[in-house]
């Protein structure tokens, strides 16, 4: 298996193997607009603390983390597709409530705020199936069509031409695409530009320019 270190820099090409994750960042992004093929991992074991169901955002105080609570499982583990969403809190509003204060001055915001605030309305049951469904929608908004095929069992060990970027892609870990393009944010004259973060901050702050942030 090739390891991730060997992954290029500027040239995202070639067959990936993603997790799913909620709002993911800009790499999962160039990840998607620039590969051949992408492998989208549904039968691994739920893992905390990480993309699935947390995102990063930028605020006028600093990076903000957005989680998704999820319900307590009986045994520890539990299978990505079977992770339910917890309401036992409102998050959905707070979360929501972070977006817009955060993001009501970026030049995209009102373009696009139609098309993000049902997933704030709405309940899914599911992690999964929130997680696909506004891929789904930024995908659309940015124009992009990856090629995406979901893993048929859980392999631990990938065919040699497939980069895994299931433990890769972390919040806690460096990220694997290094050479990231700036682009406008709206807290950079304070903060300096901030990479990676979610790829909200990217269609907010750019647009149907995006495509051109994420295509190497």
């Amino acid at each position: 298996m090739l390891a991730v270190n060997a992954v290029p820099d500027t040239n995202i090409s070639g067959r990936y193997c993603l997790s799913t994750a909620y709002l993911a960042p800009v790499e999962y992004y160039e990840v998607l607009a620039n590969a051949e093929e992408v492998l989208l991992e549904q039968h691994e074991f739920y893992i905390k603390q990480s993309y699935r169901n947390r995102c990063v955002i930028s605020t006028a105080n600093g990076l903000m983390d957005l989680t998704i609570p999820v319900e307590k499982f009986e045994n520890g583990k539990t299978h990505i597709r079977d992770v339910r969403i917890s309401y036992h809190g409102n998050w959905q509003a707070q979360h929501w409530k972070s977006i817009a204060s955060s993001y009501n001055s970026s030049p995209f915001f009102e373009y696009y705020v139609d098309d993000l605030i049902g997933f704030y309305e709405r309940k899914w049951n599911f992690l999964w199936d929130f997680n696909m469904e506004i891929q789904q929608k930024i995908l659309g908004l940015i124009d992009i069509q990856p090629v995406v095929r979901l893993t048929a069992t859980y392999s631990k060990d990938l065919p040699n031409d497939v980069f895994d970027l299931r433990p890769a892609i972390h919040p806690k870990k460096e990220a694997v695409f290094k050479q990231h393009k700036t682009y406008y944010q709206v807290f950079a004259q304070k903060f300096g530009f901030h990479p990676n973060l979610s790829v909200l901050d990217l269609l907010l702050n750019m647009g149907n320019e995006s495509v051109f942030v994420l295509k190497k």
